[in-house]
Order: structure tokens, then sequence, then C-alpha cells
């Protein structure tokens, strides 16, 4: 059966986009690891233009929320995970398949689906259990909206790197600490 054709991207769509391991395996073994990914990341939008607003990277999965401009979602995720399948498996001695089939992208279509989005994202590592506090993972963008720089210094990501005004602008000033308030309630809600 033939796969389904992507929805036609637009400049200025956000998107949010999860891809898995092949075999729901890891796709990250250790620090350097999530660094290189964050690095490809960070090469690819600069070669190929695009909006960060969250990310997250989980041990076997991805959740980026980006903001379209002049390039396809497809040309961008191919980029990243292309030449990040590439290091890994010279890194491991692996040959074939990183990532389990294509990746996934639903379109953001309102403030609130971004801010749900958003929040959905920085709460993944808290739901699995591999952190207490979502500012606890280093390998989310939950920290640029903080203001926390510490654990930041040896990411190839920095703060300025996440576009989070378009986020942050849904809340009252201080907006970092309503924002953090809008990620703990859907915590304390359970």
């Amino acid at each position: 059966m033939a796969r389904k054709h992507r929805i036609p991207w637009k400049t200025g769509e956000h998107y949010h986009i999860t891809a898995r391991g092949n075999r729901k395996e890891s796709l990250f073994s250790d620090k350097k690891d999530y660094q290189k990914y964050l690095h490809y990341l960070k090469e690819t939008k600069t070669s190929l233009p695009f909006n960060l607003h969250a990310y997250c990277l989980m041990p076997n999965h991805i959740h980026l929320l980006i903001e379209m401009q002049h390039h396809s979602i497809s040309d961008i995720i191919k980029r990243i995970h292309t030449i990040y399948a590439m290091y890994y498996n010279v890194r491991y001695d692996l040959v074939g398949h990183l990532f389990q089939g294509r990746f996934k992208s639903e379109v953001v279509d309102s403030s609130d689906y971004l801010l749900e989005a958003s929040r959905y994202i920085h709460l993944n590592p808290v739901k699995a259990g591999l952190t207490k506090r979502a500012e606890d993972w280093p390998w989310s963008s939950y920290q640029a909206y903080l203001k926390i720089s510490e654990n930041r210094l040896l990411l190839p990501l920095s703060p300025q790197d996440i576009s989070t005004t378009k986020t942050l602008a849904h809340f009252p000033e201080p907006s970092t600490i309503h924002y953090q308030h809008f990620i703990k309630s859907k915590m304390d809600s359970k």
C-alpha cells in the first residue's frame, strides 16, 4: 500500500514533529550522542532556516516544535536524521535504519495547540519517569524558557537558538514564571 503524501507546508506554519528509533530502540546511548543530534539540529537550522520553539530528546524518540520559513519539513528532518544516522552507525559499527519509518508531523493550528504541544514536549521526560522535574532534563528546551543556562554550557544549542517569544507572549509578566506554572499545572492535576 502506498504511503500517504505529506500535506503541503506553508511559511509561518508550526509543526509538532516526532520520530522514533527503529524497533523502538535507543537513538542516544550517551551524552555525546545527544550533543551530536543537537549539533546537527543547529547546523540544519543555519543552512535550512526554521524557528525552533521547543524540543525534547528522549532515549528512543524525539520531539520538535518548529515554525517553517523557506524549506519543507521533509528537507529539514531528512537532513538532520541522515547525518545523525550516519554518525551513529559509524560510531557503533551498525548498518541499516536508525529511525523507524517516516517522522510524524502534526500541524499546530492554534495558539492553544502551540501551548499544549510545548507543555507536552517539555513534560515528556517527567511522564516517562526519567526525571521528577522537567527543568532537570538536560536534553530539552525547557531550561531556555526558564532562562536557566548552567546546564547548557556544553550543549550545541544555546537559549538564543530557541524561539521562546511567541509562546511566552501568551503569559503575563514575568512570563517565564507563568509559563513554569502552566507546565507544572498539568503535573499537579494528576
